[in-house]
């Protein structure tokens, strides 16, 4: 986590910031404030946070928000302290679009697979969500961003800014994407267990899966049992192999790759 907070970070201070790109969420706006009032870039998200944090903690729990937490501090003071340290990129803007997206995107992709988040529009998003459940988390975050991308391009009076904006964000999110669930592909997941339904409970609850109870019985012992599987991501592999041995050490676990999976909470259906 604390990689993909000083890789993120260096994105932000060595490319978007120095061309005039607000890459959406509070970095944005902390990089338009730091235009319009020289405002350090790291602190200002750093206290456009708090607001959040505190509605956060109340809506979503303490608990959900304590990695979030941690990463967002370590990527403000990273950004202050690249600022001052790293020399900045004023060259071509498309290629710091590009450049920037592809540090931005691996930086993120590093915290969440530790299970974090960078701060406030994450959280933004997921409060909103819960007031508009018709509307999908990831359309919140698109409507949040391009919100920012258009103040941002209003204030600096520059379309070309906003455009290399989105190509930024472009970028980043396309390569979130690859590192995090490759091309769509991910792990198919039994566990056989005297717990199953607790475990299917736990797994539905803090990882948002479908789960499917298999009726099976054991060849040696003649036992009738319920083979849980479940379809997860890559990165989601180990937060279930943590929620399985937390309820039974004993659970017999096989994970297999899925060449591809579509459906609910993966690739649509085409």
């Amino acid at each position: 986590m604390i990689a993909g907070s000083a890789v993120f970070a260096a994105s932000v201070t060595v490319f978007s910031a120095p061309n005039e790109i607000a890459p959406g969420g509070l970095t944005g706006i902390a990089t338009v404030l730091n235009y319009l009032f020289a405002w350090p870039i790291g602190t200002a998200i750093l206290i456009m946070n708090i607001p959040v944090f505190l509605i956060g903690a109340a809506k979503l729990g303490i608990k959900f928000l304590a990695k979030t937490l941690f990463a967002s501090v370590l990527v403000s003071v990273f950004i202050d302290l690249f600022t001052a340290l790293i020399p900045a990129y004023t060259g071509n803007p498309m290629l710091a679009a590009i450049y920037g997206g592809l540090l931005s995107g691996t930086g993120l992709a590093l915290v969440f697979l530790r299970g974090g988040t960078t701060g406030g529009a994450d959280i933004a998003a997921k409060l909103i969500s819960l007031k508009f459940p018709h509307i999908s988390v990831g359309r919140i975050f698109l409507i949040l961003d391009l919100c920012v991308i258009l103040f941002a391009t209003a204030v600096y009076r520059n379309v070309e800014s906003g455009l290399y904006a989105i190509i930024f964000i472009f970028v980043s999110s396309q390569l979130v994407d690859r590192i995090l669930y490759g091309a769509d592909k991910g792990k198919i997941m039994l566990v056989i267990s005297g717990r199953s339904k607790e475990i299917a409970g736990e797994i539905m609850l803090k990882l948002s899966r479908g789960v499917t109870l298999l009726k099976a019985s054991g060849a040696y012992t003649g036992e009738d049992k319920q083979v849980l599987m479940c379809a997860v991501r890559l990165s989601e592999t180990a937060r279930l192999h943590t929620i399985v041995k937390s309820l039974d050490r004993d659970a017999f676990i096989i994970v297999a790759d899925a060449g591809e999976i579509s459906g609910e909470g993966f690739k649509p259906i085409v």
